[in-house]
């Protein structure tokens, strides 16, 4: 796969996405281009670090290992606490405004580093270098960041775009599989909201993504980075066309906050989402039920995911109202009324809502049965 070089506009200037095979090798390079920094930091997780720790080391020319934080990257460790302790080791590494902060790992670490990165000294410049599907196609480019408070996700954040993304396909070869699958629910989104080709190309392909074909993955990161690159670029604060990327995240951040962040991964939770957005889609007329069929078939080949949560329906509800999308306390929801197109809709009745989360736990349950 050549390199690739995909610009990002943003309010603070354009960044690059550099993905593909080797583009790891080019980092000290990349870096010189962004000028001179004082010292470098690099955030990332135990077990991250120590699958890639020494190839990122030697590509970015590094010796200190003391300028290496590492977090705890499970959902539940996405908190202002763990923000704390981040702050605090870099005060006591000597970090300051002409630091560089390089973010190691999957979507947990690059949005506590992305927020690190924002507030502290009120703000330092960013790199990312994501490791997981889901950060290197999505979470990694447009510069949210945030983290998670008891009543909701997502709660406390900015946007604070990165000076470069290193998207490097071959860390993926190393993912649990689990976390490799939780990756693919983010493809399958961008595809339902913006690319029906590339819908029809999953459907077609599955079996080659799931066993990480080389000549696959090379064709759907860099075009999923592409739809990531176009819609931030057109609607950096998320204020219209941006809204498009929450398909299925008003339904599975709530599927996280009633588990307390310990039962989903944000992949699965975003899966679950999805078929449930199409049901509810469907309930209002929105969405074709040959559409929803399919939806729901390709998100099922994903294979197995935890089961919804046996929750009652105000439960999930109530966790849908701390939804950040929420407007003068109506949900918002984003709809597919076509696969590779997306809107949100924010008149959606609270009957049809109940209708479908009532529904989904026997509806998810057969999914379950018919995934392993």
């Amino acid at each position: 796969m050549p390199i690739k070089r995909i610009l990002v506009r943003s309010s603070a200037g354009p960044y690059s996405v550099v993905c593909g095979a080797g583009a790891l090798r080019h980092a000290a390079k990349e870096i010189a281009k962004l000028g001179k920094f004082s010292s470098v930091h690099i955030v990332s997780s135990p077990k991250v670090w120590s699958a890639v720790g020494k190839n990122v080391q030697r590509a970015f020319g590094l010796k200190d290992t003391g300028a290496v934080h590492l977090m705890n990257d499970a959902e539940a460790a996405k908190n202002l606490r763990t923000v704390e302790l981040l702050t605090r080791e870099l005060v006591r590494g000597g970090a300051d405004r002409k630091s560089l902060l390089i973010a190691v790992g999957g979507g947990v670490v690059g949005d506590v580093a992305g927020f690190v990165g924002a507030s502290y000294l009120r703000g330092v410049a960013l790199v990312h270098v994501p490791t997981t599907v889901v950060a290197q196609v999505d979470s990694s480019i447009g510069g949210k960041t945030g983290v998670n408070l008891p009543e909701g996700k997502n709660l406390v954040g900015t946007f604070y775009p990165p000076r470069l993304v290193l998207a490097v396909p071959e860390v993926l070869r190393t993912l649990p599989e689990r976390e490799f699958r939780g990756g693919l629910a983010e493809i399958i989104k961008h595809a339902a909201i913006a690319d029906a080709e590339m819908f029809a190309y999953l459907e077609k392909n599955m079996a080659k993504v799931q066993q990480r074909d080389r000549a696959t993955l090379e064709y759907l990161i860099p075009r999923n980075v592409a739809i990531k690159a176009r819609i931030v670029t057109s609607d950096e604060r998320e204020s219209g066309l941006r809204e498009i990327l929450n398909f299925g995240h008003t339904f599975a951040h709530a599927l996280e906050s009633v588990t307390h962040y310990k039962r989903y991964q944000h992949g699965e939770a975003v899966a679950w989402g999805m078929m449930a957005a199409a049901l509810l889609g469907r309930e209002i007329g929105v969405t074709r039920t040959d559409d929803v069929c399919r939806i729901v078939t390709l998100v099922r080949r994903m294979g197995p995911l935890p089961p919804w949560p046996r929750v009652p329906a105000n439960n999930l509800i109530a966790a849908m109202r701390s939804d950040k999308k929420t407007r003068d306390g109506k949900l918002r929801f984003v709809l597919t009324p076509r696969i590779g197109k997306a809107a949100s809709y924010d008149g959606v009745s609270l009957s049809a809502v109940e209708s479908v989360v009532r529904f989904a736990p026997q509806f998810f349950c057969d999914s379950g049965k018919a995934n392993g």
